[in-house]
């Protein structure tokens, strides 16, 4: 089981680090990747990253201002967002590529349908 902390309200330019923690299952032989959905969009991928944490990919919307990492002997991976800004709005998901050990991470791997094992999901609302 994920599940996915650190959500809040922010000011635009504020910054938070979401944690995502697992419990009975180990994450470091997984592709971990996170995700947000806005109220009436579908869920997109932020941000993925392999079991070493050697390979990263980043969203057009968030490259330079997020930050993916892994700290495999705590099972949790980061999400630390800076410069947030009001469009960033959205409940944050973290979950595992459903093939262990994938290594490979590019667009194609932060595709949605690749990952299970969804947390519940954490708000994050950027507003002044």
């Amino acid at each position: 089981q994920l599940v996915e902390s650190g959500g809040g309200l922010v000011q635009p330019g504020g910054s938070l680090r979401l944690s995502c923690a697992a419990s009975g299952m180990r994450l470091d032989s997984f592709t971990i990747g996170w995700f947000r959905q806005a109220p009436g969009k579908e869920r997109e991928g932020v941000s993925c990253m392999n079991p070493s944490g050697g390979n990263t990919h980043y969203a057009d919307s968030v490259r330079g201002r997020f930050t993916i990492s892994r700290d495999n002997a705590k099972n949790t991976v980061y999400l630390q967002m800076n410069s947030l800004k009001p469009e960033d709005t959205a409940v944050y998901y973290c979950a595992k590529h459903r093939a262990i050990g994938w290594q490979s991470v590019d667009a194609e791997t932060c595709i949605r349908t690749n990952y299970i094992d969804w947390g519940p999901g954490t708000q994050v609302t950027v507003s002044s």
